[in-house]
């Protein structure tokens, strides 16, 4: 396992003042678009920095583009109507769309719709903070039901913003919607892995045919960039005549963030980012990296089932509780259970606990239940929930975004051996975490090129990390610290929960509601390799039936879990 870091980073990588109702532009029944003085976001002249290679000979980092003059182009006014969703429903919001343009290159062209929220500020016009969009991250996570999110931010911090929710371009409510096979994640599929030229093969072309069938849609493909989604913010911005936004962004989300304050910094006026994304690190060697990160906190995991063994029985230290998964798992490659739970969905229907405790008892039931009494129910539960069968408009559009803002390597053997070399320290996720970006390998759109990003002219942030986040490393929340010199940085040592916040923890909550009403931020420290405070993470849960005393549980809204799901892994 990995080393508990202190504050400093230890780089879980492979080896390596404003309180006015803003006054928008005055919005008009006829969209209109400010010409961006002949550089556009795809289609432009670039001014690009070199090329660094990535730590451990891993694959080649691609080149960074210096921020592009952005889009600006306003929609029509939203017409607010009735939403449909429950949670929406319940807490009074108003649903719409905004239409913009598929080609922000082409502002007069084909049109696409974004489906908005919104739960309207209750304070006093002279306490108004302005609107605030959400975003869970992703890629390919839908935010439309995140504008209740305000109702949880302490001290009523909340109530003065105007909640922004939406679902991006290609996902959930909005229109068109991404779709390539429905049925990718099916049961008892091959070992992910490719021990052998036939399991290589498999994989291989399965990978191939869902790149090939998300040609069916068509030109969304070629407009489903970061870049794409940062100029729909702005134009939601413009729809809803506010001259500018405050930002929450989890995950994916953090990257949004980075990208719209280089490119709309006059437009951001106070931003969370929790989960934070490593700019350097677009796209392939953060799923790299990823693998070394869960790695570790699976092993966490494993310690934590073996403390209560007299609850689970599977064994009394980490390495007898791992021993017994990997048993299962062979186990389970020779015989699936229900002819549904191999290895492959074995391995898949463990990784949440990766992610946070939110589920560690319930797989860990799941898993004692298997072994002493034999029962796949709980398994085949635990992977259809995961595993989204039936939809794979979220994973379409994760690769969507992923494959095209950055080239991803082309050639297997390029993958091939950098996934077996992470796979020799980090064996649990490599190869899962692989085959699911394989598609990459032959995306039918065109890479882009990921924006520099540079956060100094953007006013104030707050970043979060817990410093074993498994999904975002710690290292990026320290580069994003560096790129955002007016922000400041709390992190949770030894925390292994990815985007927790406003999940129960008094010390981070009540910082990020004084940011919120105020725009007080931590006191910047000097230097770069460490955050600027720090909270204790949430204690680990205590199952039900252990001899420890029981502690309450602390947990998001339920509807801020269930759009963070976007950003596990199948």
């Amino acid at each position: 396992m990995l080393s508990v870091p202190g504050h400093d980073a230890d780089a879980v990588t492979v080896d390596r003042v404003e309180n006015a109702r803003a006054i928008g532009q005055a919005a008009t029944n006829r969209p209109s678009f400010r010409p961006p003085r002949r550089i556009t976001v795809k289609k432009r002249i670039l001014s690009t920095l070199a090329a660094t290679c990535l730590l451990a000979g891993i694959g080649v980092a691609p080149t960074a583009a210096a921020a592009p003059q952005a889009p600006d182009y306003t929609p029509a006014p939203v017409d607010w109507g009735p939403c449909e969703s429950e949670p929406l429903v319940q807490a009074g919001a108003e649903c719409g769309t905004v239409e913009v343009p598929l080609d922000y290159d082409d502002p007069e062209g084909e049109k696409i719709s974004l489906a908005v929220s919104r739960v309207k500020a209750t304070v006093p016009a002279e306490e108004y903070q302005g609107v605030m969009l959400v975003n869970p991250g992703g890629p390919g996570g839908s935010g439309l039901n995140l504008a209740v999110l305000g109702g949880s931010v302490p001290k009523g911090a909340g109530d003065a913003y105007d909640w922004i929710g939406f679902d991006p371009r290609g996902v959930g409510s909005s229109t068109p919607a991404a779709s390539c096979d429905p049925q990718y994640f099916g049961y008892d599929r091959p070992d992910y892995r490719p021990t052998t030229p036939e399991l290589e093969k498999f994989w291989l072309d399965k990978s191939a045919g869902y790149a090939d069938a998300c040609k069916a849609n068509g030109r969304l493909l070629d407009n489903i960039k970061t870049t794409d989604n940062v100029a729909d913010m702005n134009s939601i911005r413009n729809a809803l005549g506010a001259e500018r936004i405050n930002f929450y962004g989890f995950s994916y989300g953090t990257y949004l963030g980075q990208v719209f304050g280089t490119l709309y910094p006059d437009k951001l006026r106070r931003v969370v980012m929790d989960g934070v994304v490593n700019v350097e690190d677009v796209w392939y060697q953060a799923n790299l990296n990823q693998d070394v990160a869960f790695e570790h906190n699976i092993q966490v995991y494993f310690d934590w089932i073996a403390r209560y063994d007299e609850v689970f029985g599977l064994g009394t230290s980490g390495d007898e509780v791992e021993k017994q998964f990997y048993t299962q798992k062979e186990r389970l490659d020779a015989e699936p259970a229900e002819g549904k739970i191999g290895s492959d969905e074995w391995t898949d229907l463990f990784l949440s606990a990766g992610y946070g405790q939110r589920n560690w008892e319930t797989i860990a039931h799941a898993f004692s239940g298997w072994v002493h009494r034999g029962e796949s129910a709980p398994l085949v539960e635990l992977y259809d929930a995961s595993a989204g069968q039936g939809d794979d408009n979220g994973y379409a559009m994760y690769l969507g975004t992923e494959c095209t803002d950055a080239q991803w390597p082309t050639e297997w053997d390029q993958w091939k051996k950098d996934n077996w070399k992470v796979h020799k320290k980090a064996p649990f996720e490599t190869w899962a975490n692989a085959w699911y970006n394989a598609p990459c390998m032959t995306w039918p759109a065109e890479a882009g090129t990921p924006v520099e990003v540079d956060g100094s002219e953007v006013d104030s942030a707050l970043l979060i990390s817990e410093e074993k986040d498994g999904a975002t490393p710690y290292a990026g929340a320290l580069e994003a610290r560096k790129r955002f010199p007016n922000a400041s940085l709390i992190s949770l040592p030894g925390g292994t929960t990815h985007s927790g916040s406003l999940g129960g923890n008094a010390c981070l909550d009540d910082q990020i509601a004084d940011y919120l009403l105020t725009g007080e931020l931590p006191e910047r420290r000097p230097g770069n390799n460490h955050s600027d405070t720090t909270c204790e993470p949430l204690p680990q849960p205590v199952p039900e039936g252990a001899q420890s005393a029981a502690r309450a549980p602390h947990q998001q809204p339920e509807v801020l879990q269930e759009a963070l799901k976007a950003n596990h892994r199948r």
